[in-house]
């Protein structure tokens, strides 16, 4: 199925406009940038990239798609017949997926045809918009879990299969460990987690049962759900037991799992009564509705926990469920241009920029302008086709920690203009007053 229509109807009805005016191929830039982090985020961490970069490089319409808008009764035979023939024919600059960014910095540059890049603003807004909230809801989760693995449980809770697959491989860009989506596991190859539920324990006449069968099926890989019924007085001892005959056979219980009730309080008196029955070695996980506060919460005062399973409040972004992405024109056949608004921080910065990280801060400057740091938008197409393959997600996962431990140890990060970008923005504005 074509992804052509995966678009705003103003969309085409610009790009009908350019079209009819003989515009439709006159080159554009276009800026895909944010104002402000989300609440609760404290690092907002790119993600996307390279599904917009799928989408890019197999744009067309389809029969299906061109006879749908002509049945609109909008369009007329000439642009449908155009459209008929249209690729994505640009230029994508991008900072890197797992890259810290900041407001006002353009995260993505796409250098088009006029009417291409119109066309395009809603899949890119979409893509990189919700996948660099996920992530940084869970590059937040991970730093309030002090280095724990963050597993990844929010598939039946995300907003459709569509926002579950995409959610859950934003969450591994941003630190989790591994997730329980096994579609998304297959598809991006990333790790994959799970045990058993509640309704495994409450399926056999009893949990000891319950947990003696799961054992048996999977005695490398056993980690028990304690709390179906009484945690400490019921659930425990029969892990316990399930422990020792593991550990008989020459296995070893991977771990417990706690699910409801006071999590701090219950992994203390679980840990204790592992250890004092020779099991100090068995983990200790939570889940339960948890997010980044929560999670902050438990090792704020020393939980005993050795990894944590969130779901809801990631894939949902439950504390700021908007990443408010702004896909601005910024300069069009070869001329400059701006957004001025007033009210000042809905004006925008005009040219084809470039980003700088220093050692102290970032630097948005014109591309051409010369900046001593490390320029943050690399090619990754060119005239429509992408320059190099994914990057491993776990790399991405790896560029995020490097950036947050680099931007946390700097404290302040200010974004400062370059003297040639703020020359242009007054000229611009002057311009514009006259």
């Amino acid at each position: 199925m074509s992804d052509a229509l995966f678009t705003d109807f103003y969309e085409l009805t610009m790009m009908a406009g350019y079209h009819a005016a003989g515009r439709a191929e006159e080159p554009a830039v276009f800026d895909l940038f944010f104002r402000h982090n989300p609440q609760g985020v404290d690092h907002v961490v790119a993600a996307g990239l390279d599904p917009v970069l799928d989408v890019l490089e197999r744009l067309a319409f389809d029969d299906d798609d061109l006879a749908y808008l002509d049945s609109l009764g909008r369009f007329d035979e000439g642009f449908l017949s155009w459209l008929a023939d249209l690729t994505f024919t640009g230029d994508v600059w991008a900072i890197p997926e797992g890259r810290l960014v900041f407001g006002r910095e353009p995260l993505v540059r796409i250098e088009a045809p006029l009417a291409q890049g119109q066309l395009v603003e809603t899949a890119v807004i979409n893509r990189i918009a919700y996948g660099t909230l996920i992530a940084s809801n869970a590059r937040q989760v991970s730093l309030a879990a002090a280095g724990k693995p963050v597993l990844e449980f929010g598939a039946r809770r995300a907003h459709g299969p569509d926002g579950a697959v995409s959610a859950t491989r934003a969450a591994l860009v941003g630190g989790c460990a591994a997730t329980s989506n096994v579609e998304a596991a297959r598809r991006y190859d990333l790790p994959v987690s799970g045990t058993q539920a509640h309704s495994w324990i409450m399926s056999w006449a009893d949990e000891l049962e319950a947990f003696r069968a799961y054992a048996r099926t999977f005695p490398e890989d056993c980690i028990l759900l304690i709390d179906t019924y009484d945690t400490i007085e019921v659930g425990l001892p029969h892990a316990i037991t399930v422990a020792d005959e593991l550990a008989e056979a020459g296995y070893r219980l991977g771990g417990v799992r706690l699910d409801s009730g006071d999590l701090g309080a219950l992994s203390r008196e679980v840990r204790a009564r592992l250890d004092d029955a020779g099991h100090p070695d068995v983990s200790i996980i939570v889940s339960g509705d948890l997010d980044a506060p929560k999670v902050a919460a438990l090792e704020a005062v020393g939980a005993p926990i050795d990894g944590y399973g969130v779901g809801t409040a990631l894939v949902t972004a439950r504390q700021d469920p908007a990443f408010s992405g702004v896909y601005k024109l910024a300069e069009i056949a070869g001329e400059p241009g701006m957004k001025l608004s007033s009210s000042p921080e809905k004006s925008t910065e005009p040219g084809r920029k470039q980003v700088w990280r220093t050692s102290s801060g970032d630097v948005i400057g014109l591309a051409d302008e010369e900046v001593d740091g490390e320029p943050l938008l690399s090619c990754a197409m060119r005239g429509g086709r992408r320059l190099a393959p994914a990057t491993p997600i776990a790399e991405l996962a790896r560029r995020a920690s490097a950036d947050a431990e680099r931007v946390a140890a700097a404290g302040d990060w200010p974004i400062t203009r370059t003297p040639g970008l703020e020359a242009l923005r007054n000229d611009l504005s002057a311009r514009s007053r006259v």
